[in-house]
C-alpha cells in the first residue's frame, strides 16, 4: 500500500465484498470491520485516495479511464494481467504494473491476513509475540480483542477459540458475567491471556438494559472483569425478550430487518450507525484491562 502512495497523486483502493471475500475461504470479518481497519490504516499514509468494494477479480480497475498504474503482488499479479486484457477490450490503455515483493512471516513464508487472523502470527509475522486467547468464533469479539490488545501491548497474536459459554443463550443478570468467565477458562490453555465476552439483559430503573461484560485471565491465573455501557432497549423489544426471544430475534421482528448483522449488532440499529457491535465490545473489554494496564491492582 505504501508503494502506490509513493508512486501516485490518488490511489484506489479495492476491497472484496463479504460474498467475494468469503469464495474459497471460511469465516471472514465483515465488510463493515474490514473497511474501518483499512481506513485507519489508510489514514497513516497521508495521501488522497478512495475504496472501492468490488465483487469479483477485476474490480473498477478495468473500467475506469484515467488510471495509470496497478500494484500487485506475486500472488495477486494474474489479477493485473486481466485487468489490462479488459482494459484493452473496453478500448482503454492498459496500466503500468508495479510489483510490490511479498511479506514474509518468521517462518520465511508470506505473510497474509488468514495466517494473522488464525493466530499464527502478529502483524509483523512474528510467532513470539503475546498470545490472546479469545473465547468465541465470533468476528466482532476477535477484532475487538485485538484492537485493544493491540493498543495496549503493540503486536499480539489473536487465537479465536470455539468454546461453549454453559449459559442460555440469551443470559439474564449474573448469568453473563458467568459466560465471559466460562468463556476466558476454556479458552486459556497454553496462550498468556484469554478473553470472554459476552452480553446479557439486566432489569433496570425504567426497563431492560442490555450491559457486556468481559473476563481476562492471564497464564498465572490473576482474573480481571469489565463490563461496557448500559444501554436501554425499547419497550416492544423488551416485552418480546421477557416472553423467552433473545434480543437479536426480538429486535429483528421489531425493525423488521432480517438480520443485526455481525458488526453493526443491535446497538448499530438502535443508534442509527452513530455506535456498532466492534465499539461497544472494546469499552467492554478496555475495562477488563485496567487493572493490567499499571498493575497497581493486581500485583504486576
Amino acid at each position: 500500500m505504501a508503494r502506490a502512495f509513493a508512486l501516485a497523486d490518488h490511489v484506489f483502493v479495492g476491497i472484496c465484498s463479504d460474498a467475494f471475500a468469503s469464495q474459497g475461504r471460511g469465516q471472514v470479518n465483515p465488510l463493515k470491520i474490514r473497511q474501518d481497519n483499512l481506513e485507519s490504516y489508510l489514514k497513516t499514509l497521508g495521501g488522497r485516495y478512495s475504496v472501492h468494494v468490488i465483487d469479483d477479480r477485476l474490480g473498477p480497475a478495468a473500467c475506469l479511464p484515467d488510471l495509470d498504474i496497478i500494484v500487485v503482488s506475486e500472488e495477486t499479479y494474474a489479477n493485473a494481467i486481466l485487468v489490462n486484457e479488459a482494459r484493452t477490450a473496453n478500448g482503454l490503455h492498459p496500466l503500468r504494473v508495479e510489483l510490490v515483493p511479498m511479506v514474509l512471516a518468521s517462518d520465511g513464508k508470506p505473510l497474509s491476513a488468514t495466517r494473522v487472523s488464525k493466530g499464527e502470527f502478529d502483524r509483523d509475522g512474528s510467532s513470539s509475540s503475546l498470545s490472546v486467547a479469545v473465547g468465541s468464533n465470533n468476528p466482532v469479539k476477535v477484532e475487538a480483542v485485538r484492537c485493544i490488545m493491540e493498543r495496549i501491548y503493540g503486536n499480539v497474536r489473536v487465537i479465536a477459540v470455539s468454546v461453549n459459554s454453559n449459559v442460555p443463550d440469551q443470559p439474564w443478570g449474573t448469568e453473563t458475567v458467568q459466560g465471559a468467565r466460562n468463556r476466558a477458562m476454556a479458552a486459556l490453555m497454553d496462550n498468556d491471556l484469554s478473553v470472554g465476552v459476552e452480553a446479557g439483559v439486566f432489569e433496570r430503573y425504567d426497563g431492560l438494559y442490555d450491559i457486556q461484560h468481559c473476563v481476562v485471565i492471564d497464564k498465572h491465573g490473576r482474573v480481571t472483569y469489565g463490563a461496557g455501557p448500559a444501554f436501554r432497549y425499547p419497550d416492544k423489544v423488551a416485552d418480546l425478550v421477557r416472553s423467552g426471544n433473545t434480543v437479536g430475534d426480538a429486535v429483528m421482528a421489531v425493525f423488521h430487518v432480517r438480520d443485526q448483522g455481525d458488526a453493526e449488532g443491535a446497538i448499530g440499529i438502535l443508534t442509527q450507525g452513530l455506535m456498532n457491535r466492534k465499539q461497544l465490545t472494546e469499552q467492554a473489554v478496555m475495562a477488563a484491562m485496567v487493572p493490567r494496564i499499571r498493575g497497581d491492582y493486581i500485583g504486576h
